[in-house]
């Protein structure tokens, strides 16, 4: 998959798509929907299936002190568009020139001139341009003018009748409801980083633990969680059952958050790595304790916790595009 971050000036085998537009935040089991829509209007034409995104995310751009609202980054979204057979990642810069752009200039500068788009495809809710004032109808008539053709993707919803939301699934993470999440997304959440030095506590109690950067992830609830995190072997990811403390450490300086893993069955050197943890399920919330041996205790009885979830959870069943 080629990943292509501007499109002023492409080369022919650059243009010439069909493309879905959408922040696709999550990549969700609707995104996914979007894209399969994509992928067979490409096959049926002959031409590319390509996937626009934006980073970082508008949301970001306009409310730059808000919290990470993030679920997936975007290296995150090229690899899950990889691994969906996307051929191309288009990742437009959202700077303050391309804020400014209003519906007819995206439609003039980006998809007709820049990209040469064949086809379009959205989902029901997409909306672009300053002010948001260009939606799905306007692509439409905007193609009639163009020449290129317009797919709307209808919602697409679960079970129970409810629409595959990122802004519902961001409320599960925050929640601390992992499982549901997943549900939503077809796959493990998953947050990475670098791997970086801590205080050596957990290793000085026995329980060596990396500790993560998470970077602008969006963070769960805090509290103690299993996870399967992976670790990179060259060019592959070897996957390890662990636990996970995403909190303030309250019993000590109580100052930021980190993310601290501990693996079972892990004996190398982390640091520098950038290591992925899948979350599987909460387990408890943050706890301030008396000392070191009841914070001890604890992480025991945490870390025989974790085990049997994971053991009825195996690799296998998380998702296959946890690889």
């Amino acid at each position: 998959m080629r990943i292509i971050k501007q499109y002023l000036n492409l080369s022919s085998s650059c243009r010439g798509a069909a493309v879905a537009l959408g922040n696709f935040d999550g990549i969700h089991i609707g995104h996914q929907k979007v894209v399969n829509e994509i992928k067979r209007i490409a096959e049926n034409l002959k031409i590319p299936s390509a996937v626009m995104t934006f980073d970082p995310h508008p949301r970001r751009f306009f409310q730059p002190s808000a919290p990470p609202l993030e679920m997936t980054p975007t290296h995150v979204k090229s690899r899950h568009l990889k691994s969906l057979g996307v051929d191309i990642h288009y990742v437009m810069p959202f700077d303050k020139t391309f804020a400014s752009l209003v519906a007819q200039e995206f439609v003039e500068k980006v998809l007709v001139s820049g990209l040469g788009v064949r086809h379009v495809a959205a989902g029901y809710d997409f909306v672009f341009g300053k002010g948001r004032k260009g939606d799905i109808e306007f692509l439409k008539k905007s193609g009639e003018g163009y020449g290129f053709e317009v797919t709307l993707v209808p919602a697409v919803k679960t079970d129970n009748g409810k629409v595959y939301s990122s802004t519902v699934i961001r409320k599960h993470i925050v929640e601390g409801r992992p499982r549901e999440a997943a549900d939503s997304l077809g796959r493990a959440w998953e947050i990475e980083g670098e791997v970086v030095t801590g205080d050596q506590r957990g290793r000085q109690m026995g329980f060596p633990t990396a500790n993560v950067n998470a970077g602008v992830s969006i963070m769960p609830k805090l509290g103690v969680y299993a996870v399967w995190a992976g670790v990179p072997e060259g060019k592959l990811t070897k996957w390890y059952k662990a636990v996970v403390n995403v909190g303030r450490r309250p019993t000590f300086d109580g100052e930021g958050v980190t993310v601290e893993t501990h693996l079972f069955d892990y004996s190398g050197d982390l640091y520098g790595k950038v290591l992925r943890i899948a979350f599987i399920d909460f387990i408890r919330p943050e706890l301030k304790f008396d000392g070191l041996a009841s914070i001890k205790a604890q992480i025991l009885d945490d870390c025989r916790a974790a085990q049997e979830i994971l053991d009825e959870v195996p690799f296998n069943d998380i998702t296959a595009s946890l690889k």
